[in-house]
């Protein structure tokens, strides 16, 4: 009995032979993803580039359309999750096309924890308060005078020149 052979007779799926060029045919257009990182706020509208970014667009293996991947906050997901349509309409809209076939939202980037950090501001330092004037440590002095414990007495005297001199700001 004969080995088992394919039906494909040597012939190649068209897919596998047209991704090549339509890759190529794609980048030619001006579909480029510097184009979609230096133009983003104008295809993107300001409202969703102030909540999210562009991180990379990629090819399927055996399909047209490009996915593009989109970085957020977790804060910002759902609302953007809401808006993929309308971004995908945008970015196709931009290039004359249907390049954008999905739009995928991811939390962190593709290539792992690190680099997807969300950024935090420091605080600003504080300036030193001033210290309280006499008239307020000597009445936070008397208030907590009828303490017998030194600790404790120490404590609401601090306490009380905190208090007394808020009231006086």
């Amino acid at each position: 009995m004969p080995a088992h052979q394919g039906t494909t007779k040597g012939f190649k799926r068209s897919g596998t032979l047209l991704s090549p060029q339509i890759r190529k045919g794609a980048e030619t257009r001006g579909f480029a993803v510097s184009r979609v990182l230096t133009h983003w706020p104008e295809i993107a509208g300001q409202d969703i580039a102030a909540i999210a970014r562009p991180v990379k667009v990629s090819y399927a293996r055996h399909g047209l359309g490009a996915t593009l991947t989109v970085l957020t906050t977790g804060a910002q997901a759902p609302m953007l999750e809401m808006q993929k349509e309308k971004l995908r309409d945008r970015v196709n809209a931009a290039y004359g096309y249907n390049a954008i076939a999905r739009v995928q939202i991811t939390q962190t980037a593709p290539t792992g924890f690190a680099e997807g950090q969300a950024q935090f501001d420091h605080r600003p330092a504080e300036t030193p308060k001033p210290a309280p004037d006499r008239a307020t440590t000597q009445a936070a002095s008397e208030l907590a005078a009828p303490v017998a414990d030194e600790g404790l007495r120490k404590a609401l005297e601090s306490l009380g020149r905190n208090v007394l001199s808020k009231r006086s700001t």
